[in-house]
Order: structure tokens, then C-alpha cells, then sequence
């Protein structure tokens, strides 16, 4: 059995690229990640279309909302990856050696559910292998 890596991803709003990007980590990586999320700024809520995206790939989406940062600095945290450039202007300093990468993705807040299957798509394209890639996963 190995050792679980915990992944923060970050954004500002936390409710739309960093859930679904905690989502699809911990459903790709199973047993190798286990992904967590929060916002700079979070939104109040996840939105609809960020729900509906992950939903249409059989992704879990039960216990996901919006995380301020502080609710996620005491955990242990193995590496942190920003999702937007706001994120990753304003990332905090971890305590430790925290491993840090960014991956930045479209905003498709406010847009229609096609934006959001997009950019879900691209989250597994690039997050996941960027992921594997920073934490040395075969």
C-alpha cells in the first residue's frame, strides 16, 4: 500500500476549475492522490455547470464547495497547484517544502454548459499528466 499525496488545487472562486479539478484528481489518481480544493476568494457556492460537467462523466460530486484557503493550511499539503493566474499571483507561502506548479485553465464561469464540458476536458488532459509529472507517478 502506498502513501496517499495530498493535492491542494487552488483558484480564486472555488467553484468552478479547482472543484472540478479536485473531482477528476481523486477519480483519476485514485489511491495515489487524494486531491482537495480552495478558493483566494471563494464563491458561495459550486456552479451549476461545473456540477453538471463532472456529472456527465459519472464523476462524484457529493461534499464539494467552496473552501476558503484557511480551512486547507493545516493539512498536510505534498503539492499545490493554481488553476487561474489570480491564484497563482496571490499563492500563499506553505509551511514546509510545499511543491508548487501551475496549470492555468479558462474561466468558463457564467458561460453555458459546453464551456464548462471544455474546460473539464482539459483539466483531465493536462492536470492529471502535470500531476503525475510533479509527484513522480507511474
Amino acid at each position: 500500500m502506498t502513501d496517499r499525496k495530498t493535492v491542494l488545487v487552488l483558484c480564486s472562486g472555488n467553484a468552478c476549475r479547482s472543484q472540478m479539478g479536485e473531482a477528476i484528481l481523486n477519480h483519476e489518481l485514485a489511491g495515489q492522490v487524494h486531491a482537495i480544493s480552495a478558493g483566494t476568494h471563494p464563491q458561495p457556492e459550486v456552479a451549476a455547470g461545473a456540477i453538471a460537467a463532472l456529472k456527465l462523466l459519472g464523476l462524484a460530486t457529493d461534499g464539494l464547495y467552496p473552501k476558503e484557503l484557511s480551512e486547507v493550511m493545516a493539512q498536510h499539503i505534498d503539492l499545490v497547484v493554481s488553476v487561474c493566474d489570480k491564484a497563482n499571483e496571490s499563492c500563499p507561502v506553505f509551511p514546509g517544502a510545499v511543491q508548487r506548479i501551475h496549470v492555468g485553465f479558462h474561466d468558463p464561469h457564467g458561460e453555458a454548459l459546453a464551456s464548462f464540458i471544455q474546460v473539464r476536458d482539459d483539466i483531465r488532459q493536462r492536470l492529471v499528466p502535470a500531476v503525475r509529472h510533479a509527484l513522480g507517478l507511474a
